[in-house]
């Protein structure tokens, strides 16, 4: 069977050359974009007048009948049509004959692929922003429910601090919401339409790129042509985009291991998101977990593997650029499934409070407040500081911790101290105290629970 393009060979290739130049194996994922921004073509040719009006409803009848067909998995594709495009415009000529040829008057694979994937991208954002909602809402239900649950911040993974279990909770909240307004703000780079720019010259036929572009539903055209074809930043901004969410969602997941860890047993996942051992009967893996920290770094393959395809390639279209497709495909599929998975685990865990309150009563996450204590009472923070950690070491010495130290023991490091001391370091007292803009203080973190609502 002889390429659409084939007229100026005298040579065909063998079948192992076809398959490797081949995109059709993962470019088949572009189908509807594919016909949807040819139905978009014709119209435009039509209202241009380079094809007739009875030509072009004949074209757009027989896409309409391949759509359905794609949707309901009858097209068959071959490697011989190479791509989404060929195929699609060979299974055209076979179902209404010749005039389907005229579809790709005024247009190249070139622009044609271009605009496929800003369809498509387009389309995933709107789907991956909502799964960020969902998320973000599993995490404020979760927040709502523990605003006076407190658990031990952590700085170099030592106890720092206590903090309302909410309050770390919507730490992800405010990360994800800047994930969500990255995507959103690159919606604008997505949404121009390379439709009509050629190969990379344009065409000397007498289109109307905006009517096709406000067909599609883009914002605006690209201005050159030559950049229209060659522009793969709106992906590698997408990639950048995702990678960042995954490593968001990674660094939840480390916590969540964490948590459910025999050391911690702050949280247990539910079994939907968990897996036993094959020997130890005992076990009850965070696997869902591991593997969105594991699959980051496939996201981050993907963004690393385009950048460095661009970087030494001349203007305009280079065929390296092919292999732009197969990691922006995986890292969607990756990102909407860990969104997905994350939002069960978040809904279904189980907070173990009485564990929690166990170990900010057992700790001296609560050493901050002596040390402000004094702060407040005239001291110098930086004596005060020493004075603080004195003490430390003097309960680490007896085998207690600061709520265990006999009174006398504070009057002895300083005058300052007053009865009052043990109500300052109970860790509800501490968290509630943290009051500043954008603290851990229970009023603090009711006020952000509004403002993440209303932003939901």
């Amino acid at each position: 069977m002889s390429k659409l393009w084939g007229g100026r060979f005298t040579k065909t290739a063998e079948e192992w050359v076809d398959e490797f130049g081949a995109s059709i194996g993962f470019d088949q994922l572009l189908v509807e974009e594919d016909i949807e921004g040819s139905i978009a073509h014709v119209k435009m040719l039509a209202k241009c007048g380079i094809v007739s009006e009875e030509e072009a409803l004949q074209i757009q009848n027989g896409l309409q009948t391949l759509l359905k067909k794609a949707k309901n998995g009858e097209l068959e594709y071959s490697v011989q049509n190479e791509d989404i495009h060929l195929n699609i415009e060979k299974f055209l000529i076979d179902e209404i004959g010749p005039v389907g040829g005229k579809l790709h008057t005024g247009r190249s694979r070139n622009d044609q692929v271009a605009t496929d994937m800003h369809l498509y991208l387009r389309k995933q954002i709107d789907e991956i922003s909502k799964e960020i909602k969902q998320l973000q809402t599993a995490l404020v239900t979760q927040a709502k429910a523990h605003v006076e649950t407190i658990v031990p911040g952590y700085t170099h993974l030592q106890r720092a601090q206590p903090v309302s279990f909410a309050h770390h909770l919507l730490a992800y909240f405010w990360m994800l919401e800047r994930d969500f307004s990255r995507y959103q703000d690159g919606l604008k780079r997505v949404n121009i339409s390379p439709l009509g720019a050629g190969a990379l010259a344009g065409t000397t036929f007498p289109i109307d790129r905006h009517y096709s572009a406000e067909l599609l539903g883009f914002d605006r055209i690209y201005e050159n042509s030559l950049d229209a074809v060659s522009d793969r930043d709106f992906i590698l901004e997408f990639l950048s985009t995702s990678a960042t969410l995954m490593m968001h969602l990674s660094r939840l997941c480390e916590e969540i291991i964490l948590w459910s860890s025999q050391e911690f047993r702050f949280i247990e996942l539910d079994d939907t998101f968990a897996t036993g051992s094959s020997i130890m009967p005992q076990k009850k893996n965070p696997d869902m977990a591991e593997l969105i920290r594991g699959k980051t770094g496939r996201v981050y393959g993907s963004l690393f593997s385009l950048l460095t395809i661009l970087k030494g390639l001349p203007l305009a279209y280079n065929k390296d650029m092919q292999e732009d497709k197969e990691g922006m495909f995986d890292a969607v599929t990756t990102v909407k499934g860990s969104l997905k998975i994350f939002t069960g685990m978040i809904e279904s865990m189980t907070v173990n409070t009485d564990v929690m309150k166990q170990a900010v009563h057992s700790d001296f996450s609560n050493a901050t407040e002596l040390a402000d204590y004094l702060a407040s009472k005239g001291m110098p923070f930086r004596e005060a500081h020493e004075v603080v950690g004195k003490l430390v070491l003097q309960c680490i010495q007896q085998g207690v911790f600061l709520l265990g130290l006999p009174f006398s023991q504070y009057k002895e490091a300083s005058e300052l101290f007053e009865e009052d001391i043990f109500e300052v370091l109970d860790p509800k007292t501490v968290v509630a105290r943290r009051n500043s803009a954008g603290g851990t203080g229970f009023d603090q973190v009711r006020l952000a629970l509004e403002k993440a609502e209303t932003l939901l």
